[in-house]
């Protein structure tokens, strides 16, 4: 998995490309870091770009979702595609995550 971060005032978006699975683990170090942007209100993970995502790239979702609840800041994740939005679904994340078409 590659990413690209944007920072937008009170938003920082990461838009990710390729596959989320376990081998990505230590990039979501990074990840978990841009979170302690200064006066960031949201965090938007943009997944029009993903290919793939495995049961340890839907973790790392969590985890983040996690991190991010504990700084105050809303997450939301925007646009995963077909296959990835069908494990989103099938592990019920919807219930969790905010998700955006």
């Amino acid at each position: 998995m590659d990413f690209k971060t944007t920072n937008t005032g009170d938003a920082t978006e990461v838009g990710m490309t390729g596959r989320l699975e376990f081998t990505d683990h230590d990039r979501l170090r990074d990840i978990v870091e841009l979170l302690e942007t200064p006066g960031m209100r949201r965090f938007i993970i943009e997944m029009s770009g993903l290919e793939f995502i495995d049961s340890a790239g839907l973790g790392m979702l969590l985890i983040l979702q996690e991190e991010a609840e504990t700084r105050n800041i809303k997450m939301i994740v925007r646009c995963p595609p077909g296959d990835v939005r069908r494990s989103i679904d099938l592990a019920r994340l919807g219930e969790i995550l905010t998700l955006e078409a």
